[in-house]
């Protein structure tokens, strides 16, 4: 007795196509299960087995062999604890379903003892896999359903324990299949409680952080404690342009098989905001352990990474941002396997400028040695300093910036001119495979970064006494074409290139 059931196993951000193969003969009482599978699918026996018998199904006293095709591929996570079990009803005729019916659906899930459908991780790119293959039906957890309302093409039924799988498949009661909606119906506007609007003063930082939101760049804030950078920094998401749905969608597979996805909605309508601790180890930002998941980095992909008080993070951890920072994405090579996440975020990092945190504040005096000083500063490496597009000092906020009764700037106010420079962009690098300022190859910032002779004889100052590297050449254009995008301008103007300047000075002011 032989039975096939369609399935499905994960390889970084993609689904791949399982075949369970589950043969029955008749022998001694046995269990095997052969083609690469770890050790919680060779678990799934007392899973199985319980679930069958806990629902009142026959569970065959034979010889079972249980074969995960391709047999060379490494299949781990308890998702073919479902798929196993309807092979083993379907080769007992359990299921009358015909086998040519079966060859249209694909099952996941993990059962729990008694029977009942338990989330699981990975089910969007999954579903994504099984439409391309042209699979007609999955069945999958119920608490996975609302994963599926954005995949169309494909018919998708939630269940709540095997027992409904089977009377389904029996035509003996009908399950509901999820119904589809479209992206624009879980759009949301209650992005954050923190606005521009309750921060008071700081204009300088805010300009820089609509820069920063207008072109996508990497931002450090430097300043004492309690002048304001993290309130800056929770508040910088409201000014970033909304997700379109083909970046809700990649970022969603990664949260998906991070498992931090939120079952109600069911996809990440507003971008990533990720903020982790200064004790976070290499393994959590970059991504890794024994399956290779995505780490910090990966799930700030299309949204922001805040690292508050830069230097207390470990030297190594932090040099594990060098390469996305350049490049977008992360590699994450293991034992077993080698997978290449997306890690296209923006950076934006706060630290003080020594161990008392005053050095350069107008409002307190710094208490702290030059050797100290220099020793906190030297926490952070050239290479990856070099990295980051702008620095700005935040200050102490002063008695009458808090006390005044004026009005600032709300974020929604911000986001219009953010919205209308990368609008500009979005025209500029159509067909381009990029979407703002900071992803511009040297061949792009020799087409749209030209700059007249009186420019070039700034900038070639500029470039001699502040010692500044090919790289920050590269990335003081690009900043300085965001600005003329926010001033509209076709050409980049000396007063545009002048900014984007002065957000390189405090490397010469600290670093040198």
């Amino acid at each position: 007795m032989l039975s096939i059931i369609n399935s499905f196993g994960l390889l970084g951000l993609d689904g791949y196509l399982v075949k369970v193969e589950v043969d029955i003969n008749k022998g001694l009482p046995s269990y095997d299960v052969v083609g690469l599978a770890d050790a919680s699918i060779k678990e799934s026996k007392q899973r199985v087995v319980s679930a069958i018998k806990n629902q009142k199904y026959k569970y065959p006293v034979n010889k079972i062999t249980i074969n995960l095709a391709p047999a060379d591929t490494k299949k781990e996570g308890s998702i073919y604890d479902l798929p196993i079990s309807i092979a083993i009803l379907s080769a007992t005729s359990q299921i009358e379903m015909k086998k040519e019916e079966l060859k249209d659906f694909a099952f996941i899930g993990e059962l729990s003892l008694d029977g009942s459908l338990r989330k699981i991780k990975g089910v969007l790119p999954i579903l994504i896999t099984a439409r391309k293959l042209k699979i007609k039906n999955v069945i999958v957890p119920f608490e996975n359903g609302s994963e599926a309302r954005f995949i169309e093409g494909l018919t998708v039924y939630p269940a709540k324990n095997l027992e409904d799988v089977v009377k389904f498949l029996n035509k003996e009661i009908d399950l509901t299949p999820v119904m589809n909606l479209s992206y624009d119906e879980i759009k949301t506007t209650n992005r954050t409680s923190s606005d521009f609007s309750h921060i008071k003063g700081q204009a300088s930082a805010k300009r820089a952080l609509e820069i920063s939101a207008a072109g996508g760049h990497n931002v450090l804030m430097i300043g004492p404690p309690g002048s304001g950078k993290t309130m800056l920094a929770k508040a910088f998401p409201t000014i970033l342009p909304d997700m379109t749905f083909e970046e809700a969608l990649e970022s969603t597979k990664i949260h998906s098989i991070a498992g931090t996805l939120d079952n109600d909605v069911g996809i990440i309508a507003e971008r990533p905001f990720r903020s982790p601790h200064h004790t976070t180890t290499i393994v959590a930002l970059a991504g890794g352990g024994a399956k290779a998941k995505p780490g910090e980095i990966s799930l700030a992909h299309n949204g922001v990474l805040f690292l508050d008080e830069m230097p207390e993070y470990n030297l190594h951890t932090l040099e594990a941002l060098r390469q996305p920072l350049e490049d977008g994405v992360i590699t994450v090579s293991r034992n077993m396997q080698t997978v290449v996440y997306p890690a296209n975020f923006i950076l934006i990092a706060s630290m003080n400028p020594c161990p008392c945190g005053n050095y350069g504040s107008t409002l307190k005096p710094c208490k702290c040695s030059p050797s100290q000083i220099h020793k906190y500063l030297s926490k952070l490496s050239g290479p990856l300093m070099d990295r980051i597009d702008m620095y700005i000092e935040v200050d102490s906020v002063s008695y009458n910036d808090i006390s005044t009764k004026a009005q600032e700037e709300s974020s929604s106010e911000i986001k219009k001119r953010v919205d209308a420079a990368r609008k500009i962009q979005s025209n500029r690098y159509k067909g381009k495979k990029i979407y703002s300022n900071s992803k511009m190859t040297n061949q792009m910032i020799k087409e749209f970064c030209v700059l007249d002779d009186e420019c070039n004889a700034l900038l070639e100052n500029a470039f001699a006494k502040l010692k500044l590297t090919a790289r920050a050449y590269s990335r003081i254009l690009k900043v300085a074409r965001t600005i003329a995008d926010l001033d509209n301008s076709l050409n980049i103007k000396m007063e545009h290139l002048i900014e984007a300047i002065n957000y390189r000075n405090l490397d010469d002011k600290y670093w040198t």
